[in-house]
């Protein structure tokens, strides 16, 4: 069961997926609606585990996406749902967070970053499944040839989000 919220920024209506583990998903405005209202049914508090506050995983998501939005560092995160992704995958993601705003790092670097130099492919291969773009900030992720690479929410929103940041690319 998930919690599905819209939350609205400048740059449009993005939606917000958490499970009573946190954030599991965010998609790009005009992605996806919030359609099932079968998925919202998660309480503000779950009896599971009294700590789980959805208003407050919800209030940190859209500060963070507001400031990441603003070229801002994201500040205090929720917690994130990375169930069901591979070790790997949240090694990769794991060292996107540490890429600064304004700041891009290539695909091998990040690669290298998470303790595996030579699967730089599978690097990229995680970036594509990121299920939290702009605050798992694969959009800093560049070719190493200085090229833009590939970005799940399109290329306009990476050249978007890279511009807000102050990152001018040669390309």
């Amino acid at each position: 069961m998930m919690r599905v919220v819209s939350i609205s920024t400048e740059a449009g209506e993005f939606v917000a997926h958490f499970s009573e583990h946190g954030l599991a998903e965010i998609d790009f405005p005009g992605r996806r609606k919030v359609e099932d209202p079968s998925r919202s049914q998660l309480p503000t508090q779950t009896s599971l585990n009294s700590s789980t506050d959805f208003g407050q995983w919800e209030r940190l998501t859209a500060n963070a996406l507001r400031a990441t939005l603003a070229g801002k560092p994201a500040g205090t995160l929720p917690p994130f749902d990375w169930r069901g992704a591979t070790e790997f995958q949240q090694c990769i993601w794991r060292a996107l967070l540490r890429i600064p705003p304004g700041r891009t790092s290539s695909y091998a670097e990040v690669a290298a970053a998470a303790g595996r130099p030579r699967a730089v492919r599978a690097a990229g291969s995680a970036c594509g499944a990121n299920p939290i773009p702009v605050l798992v900030p694969c959009h800093r992720v560049v070719a190493t040839g200085g090229g833009l690479g590939g970005f799940s929410g399109g290329l306009d929103w990476k050249r978007r989000l890279l511009a807000r940041e102050g990152v001018q690319l040669s390309i």
